[in-house]
């Protein structure tokens, strides 16, 4: 079994499960999850976990996200996208590229986001896009999101603009670009996305999905496959020693010194020989030398 991560550049027309699923069927292993989802017709990238890999999926999941794509004025469609139907037409005269510099400018920071009607968010166990393909009323299932960045990457071409988004997981692209036409006193919907990077992972070290098998080939020099000792994660590394390993594999708690965070901040522990032996917590700061008790949480070795 193959433990790690695998980037893959995913193409238009299928699911992020589908590539989970065609991925699985290539190496021939059951054990490989997602971080993150795409919609069919966006690209870019998708993180699988593989093997152990797989319970680290709720840390990789939170990284922030960028994206690049483009939105056209003029019309809105109920999926907030081109796939959808579309359900409002506006006149686009008077539109600007500074002026939709401007209104995009104003989704920065801290932000309170309504999900689309057809998306994965579930409600009761049930998707929104089940309930709204049955014709049936989708919740207002506010969540709060950030927005760093959401700026036009060209000029306005006709109907259409290019732009860039970097925000956090769980944002909805496709919500932004419905929700900038209103504020632009037109309609709008995203009709391009591609996933440019979650956290420190690019599309530029990504596969294809037909390519996939290479990436596990002895000779390759691809860094589209991350092996699961040399997985980064968005939180600070501790080296144990022998003594410390044998405590952590058991579950115990271990002293750590000059390691200066705080209580309930996440930590990987590697061993000695560099093996990712276990991600812990921070469960108790003794005094004001850096001295810090880690409780391990997960348990690799």
């Amino acid at each position: 079994m193959k433990h790690g991560l695998l980037l893959v550049d995913k193409e238009t027309g299928c699911t992020s499960h589908d590539v989970v699923q065609e991925v699985r069927r290539r190496i021939g292993q059951k054990k490989i999850g997602h971080c993150g989802t795409l919609d069919p017709d966006a690209t870019g990238l998708l993180l699988l976990t593989l093997g152990r890999g797989t319970r680290l999926t709720r840390f990789l999941i939170r990284a922030p996200k960028v994206y690049e794509g483009e939105i056209r004025f003029g019309q809105s469609t109920d999926t907030y996208d081109a796939s959808g139907v579309v359900t409002e037409e506006a006149s686009i005269e008077g539109l600007t590229r500074d002026g939709v510099a401007a209104a995009m400018q104003t989704f920065e920071g801290e932000l309170e986001q309504t999900p689309p009607p057809y998306c994965a968010t579930k409600v009761g166990g049930v998707k929104f896009y089940e309930l709204a393909r049955r014709g049936e009323s989708v919740p207002d299932k506010i969540k709060n999101v950030h927005v760093w960045t959401f700026a036009p990457t060209g000029e306005l071409a006709g109907d259409s603009i290019g732009f860039r988004l970097a925000c956090s997981s769980g944002t909805y692209a496709r919500s932004l670009a419905h929700e900038l036409g209103h504020r632009l006193a037109t309609a709008s919907h995203l009709s391009r996305l591609r996933r440019l990077q979650i956290g420190s992972f690019s599309v530029d070290d990504a596969v294809r999905l037909a390519d996939v098998e290479s990436a596990f080939e002895p000779s390759s020099e691809s860094r589209s496959f991350i092996p699961f000792d040399a997985i980064p994660l968005p939180f600070e590394e501790i080296r144990t020693d022998a003594q410390q390993e044998r405590r952590i594999a058991h579950g115990q708690t271990v002293l750590v010194r000059d390691l200066r965070l705080d209580e309930g901040d996440w930590v990987k522990v590697v061993n000695g020989r560099r093996e990712f032996v276990a991600v812990g917590a921070v469960v108790e700061c003794i005094g004001e030398d850096g001295v810090r008790v880690v409780q391990p949480k997960i348990v690799f070795k």
